[in-house]
């Protein structure tokens, strides 16, 4: 089994603090640089699960792409990388507060440059899935290349899936599930659910069946819940201390997706999504 990760690969500045950011003054934090962006996390995810991996993504010619390629390489990702002469690595600052929640500012460098050339269709050969990171086709600077790879997938007969990230970027959620439609499996958390259909609860998540095949929805400390023609399944969350949630539905879309190809069920594809999203929280850091 072989999955293709399309999506962000960078450095992130990870600040843990534990009272309320001082405005003009300093704050003191603990402070850590990681392996990060969406498409890398989910990638070394897989990898760890056992699923032969490789990302494609843009990077910059810089110390902090280097870094990146060496540390995916490391955990057994296969990189094939476009490498921008003019422009940095991703990279994102994440501040995560004393309950573990986070807040990030992005500079997705390289990756804003994304293009539908960097997507090398040689890279499909052999492959059985491919999984995209919304935020590629939420920023309309690297949209053309989250196209091109969904195109490229549905052309290699691969089954696809797409996370959606970041609910603040859906302004315009028609437009969203046009660019996925046909997919097979969309990932996204209740806020991303809330911006695709205007309800939080896992149920609303029927109405995109005509776009996409199946719903997979995150929703915290309540579990997940796999939503298609066939009804809806539940599973609760898994207890866990959250140090940092930076990642987690990231490591869930890894867990959901290799037991799904490995043709488990959809209960235990949620078990086992669950269960590394609640490993992610309990440390620092996006990546296992």
């Amino acid at each position: 089994m072989k999955v293709v990760v399309v999506g962000d690969a960078g450095l992130d500045v990870v600040a843990r603090h534990e009272g309320p950011i001082v405005h003009g003054g300093d704050s003191r934090s603990r402070v850590r640089l990681a392996g990060g962006g969406a498409g890398a996390n989910t990638a070394v995810w897989l990898a760890e699960a056992g699923v032969e991996t490789t990302l494609i993504a843009r990077i910059g010619d810089d110390a902090g792409g280097r870094t990146v390629r060496a540390e995916l390489e490391a955990a057994g990702v296969s990189c094939a990388f476009a490498v921008d002469g003019d422009a940095p690595t991703c990279v994102v600052v994440v501040l995560v507060d004393g309950s573990g929640q986070r807040s990030m500012l992005p500079d997705r460098g390289a990756m804003a440059r994304f293009a539908p050339a960097d997507i090398d269709p040689a890279v499909l050969a052999g492959a059985d899935h491919v999984h995209l990171s919304g935020y590629v086709l939420l920023d309309p600077s690297s949209r053309p290349a989250g196209l091109a790879a969904l195109a490229a997938a549905k052309e290699a007969g691969l089954t696809t899936s797409v996370d959606p990230q970041a609910a603040a970027l859906i302004t315009d959620p028609g437009a969203f599930l046009a660019d996925v439609r046909g997919t097979d499996l969309l990932l996204p958390n209740t806020e991303e659910l809330l911006a695709l259909t205007g309800s939080a609860a896992p149920s609303a998540a029927k109405a995109l069946l005509d776009d996409v095949g199946a719903v997979v929805v995150t929703a915290g400390l309540e579990g997940a819940t796999w939503v298609s023609a066939d009804g809806e399944v539940s599973v609760p969350a898994e207890e866990a201390e959250c140090v940092d949630s930076t990642g987690a539905g990231d490591a869930f879309d890894a867990g959901v997706l290799a037991a799904w190809l490995r043709g488990e069920s959809t209960v235990d594809a949620l078990r086992a999504g669950v269960r590394l999203g609640a490993r992610a929280v309990t440390k620092v850091g996006a990546q296992p």
